[in-house]
């Protein structure tokens, strides 16, 4: 659970549990029906939370999957390029698909 949410999810359980106990004396004109509403979009977050923090756990080592082939394309790429540059005059360039820049 990220740190941000896990403090306000505390902090909304806190004072529903102290709103809750003073409810008959003097609930500062909050009333029930407001305090289980809270609770609720409290729980509501706790739930959606923890199916990002489970989705954050696939995704991260699909991420880092993605990352690596990134890379090994990049690199297949720069090398075939560098040598169609090496051996080919720049007029060819073109013909294999690397820009004619230099």
């Amino acid at each position: 659970m990220s740190k941000t949410v896990e403090i306000q999810i505390e902090k909304c359980r806190n004072l529903v549990e102290g709103l809750r106990k003073h409810l008959n004396g003097n609930g500062a004109g909050v009333t029930t029906d407001e305090i289980t509403a809270m609770k609720k979009a409290m729980e509501e977050l706790e739930a959606a939370n923890t199916e990002v923090e489970r989705l954050r756990e696939e995704l991260a080592p699909k991420v880092k999957h993605t990352n690596e082939l990134f890379e090994q394309v990049k690199n297949a790429y720069l090398e075939k390029k560098a040598l169609i540059k090496g051996t080919y005059p720049q007029e060819k360039w073109l013909e294999y698909g690397v820009p004619d820049k230099r």
